[in-house]
């Protein structure tokens, strides 16, 4: 049998959240509600549909592999040159192409030790060497990893809002910690969910963008704007980065579909502003009653909540998958005792938590907690 390279073997398959087919399958039922994927509950912007109902006669014709129109619209949107911005399938495939363009074997790159597991994956696979700088109190030790840069280093990776603790770092550290970052080392921030801060700081990063060459900013159409199932995201950077980044990219990466889509939900800004607010208010709910029934949460920024249910995740986890409720066990992220939720509309939060009060009344509190 032929033999996959040896510095691959070892790399777990990413898994996903529960689809919901499958627990109504195994479980036999008829009702179910997923908060396990960071979905947005209220769909996508009723434009989108439009748009790719628009592409259907295009369908034998291959997409603009340079996504030229939706580069516009972006650059637009956001006030940065078309020359950098570069699309993905998803900001996985982004990540996948920094690794891919920037790293060689014994390159070392910096992260949180819980943190977004592609980071990790795609560096082992160019045979960079991973170095984990653990969370403090579930954010970003941004001092710890600065300490950890040497000449080694080539790329530092920042989720903020960071998946799957939900906690952010400020601009005005980030600011600092760049200000200290040699400009040979590229830092990524990866913000899938900035949209959803209720601060400013979604339009302060691309400040710190202008002031140094050696960041690229992670955004997407999966979270907010509700187009998880077209994989469609993006990075903007300096010119000459994402030029570089652009010489590994396979053509024709994003569809027709993908990038109609985009460009209609882009426009339609009213939609993303009633999606924040109603996620606010959805935090504030599902914090009070964890608050009510004696758990801890993390501060939440995006559009999840990671909480501490002091039982085992599995357990937990389990019990409200057998009620319908699918959830990301902390099991699964390292988190022994607390469960990630998505945050969701009024009714699948409200159920949520009655199926939640339900589980946690028969699962046993864990005699030792270990909460990584």
């Amino acid at each position: 049998m032929v033999q996959p390279k040896a510095n691959i073997v070892h790399l777990p398959v990413y898994q996903p959240g529960k689809p919901i087919e499958e627990v109504k399958r195994e479980l036999g039922l008829k009702e179910i509600i997923k908060l396990a994927s960071n979905e947005n509950p209220y769909g996508c912007s009723p434009l989108v549909r439009e748009a790719i109902l628009g592409q259907l006669e295009q369908t034998h014709i291959y997409p603009d592999g340079g996504a030229v129109e939706l580069t516009q619209a972006v650059s637009e949107h956001l006030d940065v040159s078309k020359n950098q911005i570069i699309f993905g399938a998803g900001s996985d495939e982004v990540i996948l192409m920094i690794a891919r363009a920037f790293l060689v074997k014994g390159d070392e790159t910096i992260m949180a030790s819980h943190t977004f597991p592609q980071y990790k994956h795609n560096v082992e696979i160019e045979g960079g060497v991973c170095i984990e700088v653990p969370l403090a109190e579930g954010t970003h030790d941004l001092q710890g990893m600065l300490e950890r840069v040497n000449e080694k280093t080539k790329i530092i990776w920042i989720c903020n809002p960071n998946n799957p603790t939900g906690t952010m770092v400020s601009q005005q550290e980030l600011k600092r910690f760049l200000e200290q970052v040699p400009d040979r080392v590229l830092v990524v921030l990866d913000e899938a969910y900035i949209e959803y801060t209720a601060t400013e700081d979604n339009s302060n990063s691309l400040k710190l963008l202008r002031e140094h060459d050696n960041v690229v900013l992670l955004r997407t159409f999966s979270k907010i704007y509700g187009l998880a199932s077209l994989r469609i995201g993006f990075g903007i950077g300096h010119p000459d980065v994402i030029h570089s980044i652009n010489q590994v990219r396979e053509p024709f990466n994003t569809t027709r579909y993908a990038q109609a889509a985009a460009m209609a939900a882009i426009k339609d800004q009213a939609f993303i502003t009633r999606c924040r607010e109603e996620n606010a208010k959805g935090i504030d709910y599902l914090t009070g009653e964890f608050e009510r029934l004696g758990l801890s949460a993390y501060p939440a920024y995006g559009n999840f909540i990671m909480v501490n249910v002091h039982r085992p995740a599995k357990s937990v986890f389990e019990g409200l998958l057998g009620r319908g409720i699918i959830v990301r066990g902390g099991h699964q992220l390292d988190f022994p005792t607390s469960i990630r939720v998505t945050v969701g509309t009024p009714e699948q939060n409200s159920k949520f938590i009655q199926a939640l009060e339900e589980v946690l009344n028969e699962v046993q509190i864990a005699a030792t907690e270990i909460n990584g």
